[in-house]
């Protein structure tokens, strides 16, 4: 091909094999990582394909199969049997264990990448007849992917950054939560990995967290237990649209939830009145530009995506809605804000690639 048009569309042409190559194989790590696999070579080390069907469940045939992929495609490490596929061993390398299993490890991509995925395609039916329609897409037919996904995704910056930005961002918050018994709310709170970490970095703070999913808080009780503060950890079914009883919180977090919700001025509003004199309102939502700039760079490209597959559409599935979606741009956050009644929206200044961190006041 001749040409710059031609030139042109030969460069895109490449671009989307690449995306066509990276989501396939997106696809086949999804199925990894919901049927156990990388967890079962992680735990039982090096297996054949026989070996693998045996620790996690897999036809022999599909466990050979996926195993021969994910070393073609470098994810695993292949050796001997060369020509005799029964005594073929394959390997995780642990930089790989830490980035395809789910835990707080900062590189930790199974929650942010891969889970959301499948939640993806189960509601891509809805997704068509929406954007057509207009009406939106709950979570419920996102499904448990996205529950795992979306709930997980920013576990690992709760563990290990939410206190320090406190701590050297926000020394008055800090001193606070350290002096003395305080209260914390963690307003749509998810599976409550915010909660907990300010529980573990601060001994003398109960907190309680508030979502209107009931599975997702089932999830948060779980892992409130698992890290030992349940007992100062307590989670509720509500919509903080309205403040509940007993309000005056030192801290309120609205965290990464605002963009999703359909009515986030009354959310905001409430969480104003919820806090005891002199008590703070810290939200955090998408990093994204301050104005729309097309192309936009990696991170911009990514919030835009998640906004049309789930965000938007799950703000939109409520009544009334603001149709924020996940670019929630700076300007409008303070609109948002000084519609809630707050007269003053500081950036906090935390290095934070895909989040930005506001004080409300």
């Amino acid at each position: 091909m001749t040409g710059p048009g031609e030139a042109a569309a030969t460069a895109f042409a490449v671009r989307m094999w690449r995306t066509c190559l990276a989501t396939q194989e997106l696809l086949t790590i999804y199925l990894g990582v919901r049927l156990g696999l990388y967890e079962a070579l992680a735990a039982g080390g090096p297996a054949t394909a026989a070996e693998l069907a045996e620790r996690a469940g897999l036809a022999p045939r599909y466990a050979r199969e996926w195993l021969e992929q994910q070393a073609v495609a470098g994810i695993l490490i292949a050796s001997g049997g060369a020509f005799d596929a029964e005594r073929r061993r394959f390997a995780l390398p642990e930089a790989h264990r830490v980035v395809l299993t789910e835990s707080d490890h900062p590189l930790s991509l199974a929650a942010l990448a891969v889970l959301p995925l499948g939640g993806v395609a189960r509601a891509l039916p809805d997704l068509r007849a929406a954007y057509r329609s207009g009406a939106g897409v709950p979570d419920e037919v996102y499904g448990e992917d996205w529950l795992r996904g979306h709930s997980g995704a920013n576990r690992a910056l709760y563990r290990h950054s939410l206190a320090g930005w406190l701590r050297q961002a926000m020394p008055d918050l800090h001193h606070r939560l350290c002096a003395g018994p305080s209260r914390v709310a963690d307003v749509a709170c998810g599976a409550g990995w915010a909660g907990i970490a300010i529980a573990q970095a601060y001994p003398l703070a109960r907190v309680c967290g508030f979502d209107l999913a009931p599975d997702a808080l089932a999830d948060a009780r779980r892992n409130a237990a698992a890290a030992g503060v349940a007992d100062r950890v307590t989670f509720e079914v509500r919509d903080c649209a309205e403040p509940p009883p007993g309000a005056g919180f030192d801290l309120v977090c609205v965290f990464d939830a605002l963009h999703e919700m359909a009515q986030p001025v009354p959310v905001l509003r409430a969480c104003r009145e919820m806090r005891t004199a002199g008590g703070a309102v810290l939200l955090m939502d998408a990093r994204v530009a301050e104005e729309f700039t097309a192309p936009g760079d990696e991170v911009e490209r990514f919030q835009y995506a998640t906004s049309v597959l789930h965000c938007l559409p799950a703000c939109l599935s409520g009544p009334d809605s603001a149709g924020t979606g996940t670019v929630l741009r700076p300007a409008v956050v303070r609109r948002y804000a000084l519609a809630a009644g707050f007269t003053e929206v500081a950036e906090v200044p935390v290095q934070e690639r895909f989040h930005r961190l506001y004080r409300l006041a």
